[in-house]
C-alpha cells in the first residue's frame, strides 16, 4: 500500500492503525487528510488513543472519532488533549456530555482551551447567559468552540440587534434555545430568510417572536424550503393577507413537509371537518397538531357526539381536558 514518502516515520503508525482495525481505504483516506500522520510516531498515536479510552469513549466509537479527526492522535496528552477535557469538565453536569460532545466533534482538540474557549466563554457571559446554561449550550453543540468572536459571532449578534432583539439577556436566552443558529452565515442564510419573512408580511415584532420562540425558521433556506411552502400554500387558495397571518401565528407552517404535513392536514381540514381556509387562518395553531393522533380522533368524537365548534374549542385543550368536556378520544 503506498500511503507517504516519509516510509520511517509513517510505518510505525500505519501498523498501529491497522491494529486498531482500520482498513487499507481509510488510512489512506485519513494519511492523505492529514499531513501529520506521515511523522507521526506509534508511540504518540497510542498515547492520545488510550487517553480518549480512559475519559470514557467506548473502544468501537474510538475509530470513528479518529477518522473524523485523524490528527486527534497527533496531540500530546498533557499539552492539548487533557486541558481541555478538564475545561470542558467544568462546563458539564454530567460525565457523559463531555464524552458526547468529543465524538460529535472531536476537532474541538483543534482549538486551545485558554486560547479559544475560554474568551469564548467571556464573550457569551457578556451576553447574559448563565454558566449553567452556557456549559449545556456549548456541549449541545461543540462546534461553537470553531467560531471566531471577530467577525462570525459579532455579526451575529448585531444581526439579532438589528431585528430589536436588544433587551438585556434576550440573544443568549435565544442561543440557549438554539444553539446551531449562531452557525449559519449571515448574509447567505439568516439575513435572506428575514427578508422573506418581511416579504411575507411579518412586522418587526413577528420577526422578534420568530427569533425568540421559532429559531429554526430563521435558518431555514429560502429557496428549497420556505419559497415552496408559501407557494403550495398560495396555491391551495390562501390569499397573501391569510399567508401573512398564518405565518404570523405559526410560523413552522413555512417550514413543514408538505406531502407529509400540510397537503394531508388541509384536505382534512375542507373534506372531512368541513371547514374553510378561513377556519385555520383564524387558528393557525391547527398544523401544530397531529393529524393521526389528534386531529382525527378529536374529530371522530365531535362527529359522533354531533357537535360543531370552532377548531380553537377543538384543539385548546389538551387531551385530557379535551376527554373531560367533550368524551374519551
Amino acid at each position: 500500500m503506498e500511503v507517504s514518502s516519509s516510509q520511517n516515520n509513517s510505518t510505525g503508525v500505519l501498523w498501529f492503525f491497522k491494529d486498531k482495525g482500520f482498513d487499507d481505504k481509510s488510512i489512506q483516506d485519513m494519511f492523505k487528510r492529514c499531513k501529520r500522520l506521515e511523522g507521526l510516531q506509534r508511540e504518540r498515536a497510542s498515547q492520545s488513543w488510550d487517553y480518549l479510552r480512559s475519559i470514557g469513549i467506548p473502544e468501537r466509537k474510538l475509530p470513528s472519532v479518529v477518522l473524523k479527526c485523524p490528527k486527534i492522535l497527533s496531540f500530546g496528552v498533557d499539552e492539548t488533549l487533557e486541558p481541555m477535557v478538564q475545561c470542558l469538565n467544568t462546563l458539564a453536569t454530567k460525565p457523559e456530555e463531555v464524552v458526547t460532545a468529543i465524538i460529535k466533534f472531536p476537532y474541538i482538540f483543534s482549538h486551545s482551551a485558554e486560547g479559544k474557549l475560554c474568551p469564548l466563554l467571556g464573550f457569551f457571559e457578556a451576553l447574559g447567559i448563565p454558566e449553567k446554561q452556557l456549559g449545556k449550550m456549548v456541549l449541545v453543540n461543540p462546534r461553537i468552540v470553531s467560531y471566531s468572536i471577530e467577525p462570525k459571532l459579532t455579526q451575529f449578534v448585531d444581526f439579532l440587534t438589528k431585528l430589536g432583539l436588544n433587551e438585556e439577556g434576550m440573544i443568549g436566552k435565544i442561543l440557549v434555545k438554539n444553539p446551531y443558529l449562531m452557525g449559519y452565515n449571515v448574509q447567505k442564510r439568516l439575513q435572506p430568510t428575514a427578508e422573506f419573512l418581511k416579504n411575507v408580511g411579518l412586522t418587526k415584532t413577528d420577526l422578534q417572536k420568530v427569533a425568540v420562540n421559532y429559531p429554526e425558521v430563521l435558518c431555514r433556506d429560502v429557496e428549497k424550503v420556505l419559497k415552496p411552502n408559501f407557494d403550495y400554500l398560495r396555491s391551495s387558495g390562501f390569499g397573501d393577507n391569510q399567508i401573512a397571518a398564518l405565518v404570523s401565528g405559526y410560523p413552522p407552517v413555512l417550514i413543514k413537509s408538505i406531502k407529509n404535513s400540510l397537503e394531508p392536514k388541509l384536505k382534512f381540514l375542507v373534506q372531512v371537518m368541513g371547514k374553510s381556509l378561513q377556519d385555520v387562518v383564524e387558528y393557525p395553531d391547527f398544523f401544530r397538531h397531529g393529524l393521526k393522533k389528534s386531529l382525527e380522533l378529536r374529530q371522530r368524537v365531535l362527529s359522533q357526539k354531533n357537535i360543531d365548534c370552532s377548531l380553537n374549542e377543538m384543539l385548546y385543550y389538551n387531551r385530557k381536558k379535551f376527554c373531560l368536556k367533550y368524551g374519551s378520544t
